[in-house]
């Protein structure tokens, strides 16, 4: 993998007619690391989010993956790349369990008397070996949905991006209407996903949950990005002076690669 990142966005953009949503946007995420993206509504979060996870096409620029320059022209083939998106509604069926809504439409099978039928039972020890790796506290993969917590939800969510095989998981508002206990557990599932090697895009509102976990910080601002720094190396107070305006974004502050953390495995 390059010192620049497991994925880049080369001056990435996207118009919509005469309104430029996204404007030559630079970006680097490598594996084992979580980066933020914030910015007020209509600052380019949403098309940016669309962009990686296949929904939109750029009007111009490029991603690369390993150095590699890809078109991601579908969801289907965004998550092909390792790239998972989990949006803020998370898609889940209620009246199905964990482990169904974990293989919906990818079932496991095997053949009896020459007929194809649900293998439930590796289905659920291949979910329970996730939840696991997780540290999901999931009382069992048979558990219906509707019997689940908000934090437990979205658990379940992120086991079912990452059992596609996943090297990036982008979190779209993740803990939002989430109580204070539930949104810890969400977080705990982030860091989680760090110690195992993914990255992590994470689009969050909430700059408490985005100081607890992000190793750096990107906020964008009417389409542009203003700034790029280390968690370490900024407070919650100079963020909302950039997605504000209120401190000039002309000059965006870009991390160095040097100065990059540690992550974890690759």
């Amino acid at each position: 993998m390059s010192a620049e990142g497991w994925l880049q966005t080369r001056r990435l953009a996207k118009h919509f007619g005469a309104v430029v949503a996204l404007h030559d946007f630079n970006l680097r995420i490598r594996l084992g690391e979580v980066v933020a993206l914030v910015g007020d509504n209509g600052a380019g979060k949403s098309t940016l989010v669309k962009l990686l996870s296949g929904a939109h096409l750029p009007s111009s620029g490029e991603i690369a993956i390993n150095d590699r320059v890809v078109s991601i022209d579908s969801p289907g083939r965004a998550r092909a790349f390792g790239i998972a998106t989990i949006f803020q509604e998370l898609a889940l069926v209620e009246n199905l369990t964990v482990y169904e809504n974990i293989f919906l439409g990818r079932e496991l099978l095997r053949p009896i008397f020459g007929l194809p039928i649900m293998d439930r039972r590796r289905m659920r020890e291949r979910v329970l070996s996730l939840l696991e790796n997780l540290g999901a506290h999931i009382p069992s993969p048979a558990a219906l949905i509707s019997e689940l917590s908000g934090g437990q939800r979205q658990a379940v969510a992120i086991a079912r991006a990452l059992d596609l095989e996943t090297r990036l998981v982008i979190m779209d508002e993740p803990t939002a209407a989430l109580a204070v206990v539930e949104s810890r557990k969400v977080l705990t599932l982030i860091d989680q996903l760090r110690e195992n090697g993914n990255g992590v895009l994470l689009v969050s509102h909430n700059l408490t949950d985005v100081f607890d976990v992000a190793d750096r910080i990107v906020v964008l601002r009417r389409g542009r990005k203003v700034a790029d720094v280390l968690r370490s190396q900024t407070n919650p107070e100079e963020v909302v002076s950039w997605i504000t305006g209120a401190k000039s974004g002309l000059e965006t502050v870009v991390v160095p690669n040097h100065q990059l953390p540690a992550t974890g495995k690759t």
